[in-house]
């Protein structure tokens, strides 16, 4: 039982271009318009935009990227004048510094505020720490893996049953092989310059550097010295985002190692269902822990064998040695191990790994089960019995 029949609500992230916590911002966009509720968000917009367009959902821009306090002060203003316009019963914030608005404007307003850990903050020094405490100041904290939510009660000193765990859901009916056609496959395979009878390793991702991009180099250096490569593909795809000097150096990198041939840089990749399809393993390499590891999750639901990083949400989300291999942060010989153990284990054995992904990602990480309990959790607060 809500407070009104078409409860709005608002949701706010800094951006909207690439990244988790986006794309799960729109996946509850469009739950909550199929519902029949107001989907409301305020960003400062990007290249996602017309895709929470086709949700129904309402954009409204602000600079809510900034970080600087005076704007946070601005937004908060800004968020408390909307929420009031629009009659928005609830805000969610998905990042830290609109969540600092967003706790203002919500307590000026008088509406429940909900937070979700997208990822894990760093917390050098005190400043950090206070910064990063607006994620846990809300009436519900939402954590998006097991891992994050014992992360969260660890750092931040507070009750394990203060938090909820909605585990990040992939979308089952995009994530479906026998939704690709062969046409999106193979403009992909040529786009890479992969040839027909080549098996393509594929790490996806942000080129920054603790996606662990060298490290994955460094194992194929490892690896073509012996001659373990055979004919294959690697393909790093992903935006520098403005980190040009990293991006250069991965090419400096892959160069000195006499990888031309075999590692292609692209850019970021907009059909990554064709993607997953038009590779035969693929690596999520992270040397710090991703707080769930989208990555993973949705090549396993792609039904193919993941190698990914032995902490953070990739212990929930990869089986080991059934939905794929997981190894030690940074330890390139025991990832070129894996890659060479996944590369010689043969087209059946890869196919057996990935369709048991499949099945632990439709069984526990849907988009289904992630929309119905985060709409239930609105619902849960908007009963104003604050049990939760």
């Amino acid at each position: 039982m809500t407070s009104s029949d078409n409860p709005a609500i608002l949701q706010v992230i800094p951006a909207l271009d690439a990244g988790g916590a986006e794309r799960t911002t729109i996946d509850i966009a469009r739950a909550l318009t199929r519902e029949g509720w107001r989907a409301l968000v305020a960003s400062e917009g990007g290249r996602m935009e017309q895709l929470l367009a086709s949700t129904g959902a309402e954009l409204f821009r602000m600079p809510l990227d900034s970080k600087a306090p005076h704007t946070i002060l601005a937004n908060a203003r800004r968020l408390a004048n909307l929420i009031r316009a629009q009659n928005v019963e609830l805000i969610h914030a998905r990042s830290r510094a609109p969540a600092w608005s967003a706790l203002m404007a919500a307590r000026r307003t008088g509406i429940p505020f909900v937070t979700t850990y997208h990822g894990i903050y760093n917390a050098s020094n005190a400043l950090k720490r206070c910064y990063n405490s607006v994620m846990v100041r809300s009436d519900t904290i939402v954590a998006n893996s097991q891992w994050t939510a014992d992360h969260i009660a660890r750092e931040h000193r507070i009750p394990r049953d203060r938090i909820v765990v909605i585990h990040r859901g992939v979308d089952l009916e995009e994530f479906d092989p026998a939704g690709v056609s062969p046409e999106r496959i193979a403009a992909l395979r040529t786009q890479w310059n992969v040839e027909d009878s080549q098996a393509v390793v594929l790490l996806p991702g942000r080129l920054t550097r603790w996606k662990g991009q060298l490290g994955f180099i460094a194992a194929l250096a490892h690896l073509a010295r012996p001659g373990a490569l055979g004919n294959v593909k690697a393909v790093i795809a992903g935006d520098p985002q403005g980190r040009d000097e990293y991006a250069s150096e991965l090419r400096r990198t892959v160069i000195q190692n006499n990888l031309q041939s075999i590692v292609q840089i692209v850019p970021h990749i907009t059909d990554m269902p064709a993607a997953y399809l038009a590779s035969e393993i693929v690596v999520s390499a992270s040397t710090d822990p991703e707080a769930f590891g989208r990555v993973a999750a949705e090549a396993s639901a792609m039904v193919r064998p993941v190698i990914a990083t032995a902490h953070g949400g990739a212990r929930e989300t990869v089986l080991p040695n059934r939905s794929g291999l997981l190894v030690h942060p940074g330890h390139v010989e025991a990832l070129a191990g894996a890659l060479e153990n996944l590369l010689t284990a043969g087209d059946a054995e890869r196919r057996r790994m990935g369709e048991a992904g499949r099945a632990h990602v439709r069984a526990s990480f849907s988009l289904e089960g992630m929309c119905r309990d985060t709409l239930d959790l609105y619902r849960r607060l908007l009963s104003h019995d604050g049990n939760v």
